[in-house]
């Protein structure tokens, strides 16, 4: 699957309007899974504004591209991070449900990194939805077009139970601080991800990644 995110900051007088097209024009082009909410406290260089498509192939976005890039050219509109991507989501064994928030982390892996550092780091990523029960859905990608204020280089998406879920059992876990962390603190000497990340999370009433 393609998938297509994008973290926009946009004028608070201007959200609800921008919504409204961005929800127009997924219904215009016909795309069947769009995911457009604004985003919810506690997001970091995450945008108002969560944009996430999923489409059957990067050809469907070539061709209805532009329908979006109109929608974000609004004057209210002051940035926009993103990327696009293939991939394939998985789903936790212990998932029940879709969860009711979702999560993207856009990340820059530092120029120069050799190909087993970061397979190494893609790696323990990947050790996290065995660990974190509150993480319902997940998928791990490397960036194909980059917008914004980095060139990224990975995506890294989950769904979760819930905010708490979020912000509880998954940021504060110890997989997560003493294990992952590594990769993006600078005291540390492996360090490989030394630019600001995007951390941005929304509201999600059905599964998004699916």
């Amino acid at each position: 699957m393609f998938s297509v995110v994008k973290l926009i900051d946009v004028a608070e007088d201007g959200r609800d309007c921008l919504l409204a097209a961005l929800r127009g024009a997924a219904t215009k082009v016909g795309a069947k899974h769009l995911l457009a909410e604004p985003t919810l406290p506690g997001s970091r260089n995450g945008g108002d504004i969560l944009m996430h498509l999923r489409l059957t192939d990067r050809r469907e976005w070539d061709c209805i591209a532009s329908e979006f890039t109109d929608v974000l050219h609004d004057p209210a509109v002051a940035r926009v991070n993103g990327a696009s991507y293939t991939g394939h989501p998985a789903r936790t064994d212990w998932s029940l449900r879709p969860g009711t928030v979702y999560r993207a982390l856009l990340l820059r892996v530092a120029p120069g990194t050799d190909d087993a550092t970061v397979a190494r780091f893609e790696d323990d990523l990947r050790l996290m939805p065995r660990y974190v029960r509150t993480i319902t859905a997940w998928q791990l990608s490397r960036v194909e077009d980059a917008t914004g204020d980095c060139a990224w280089t990975h995506v890294f998406e989950q769904q979760f139970t819930d905010v708490d879920g979020l912000t509880g059992p998954y940021l504060m876990h110890p997989i997560h601080w003493a294990h992952v962390d590594r990769w993006f603190d600078p005291e540390c000497p492996g360090v490989i991800v030394r630019d600001r990340v995007c951390h941005s999370f929304c509201r999600a009433d059905s599964a998004v990644l699916s």
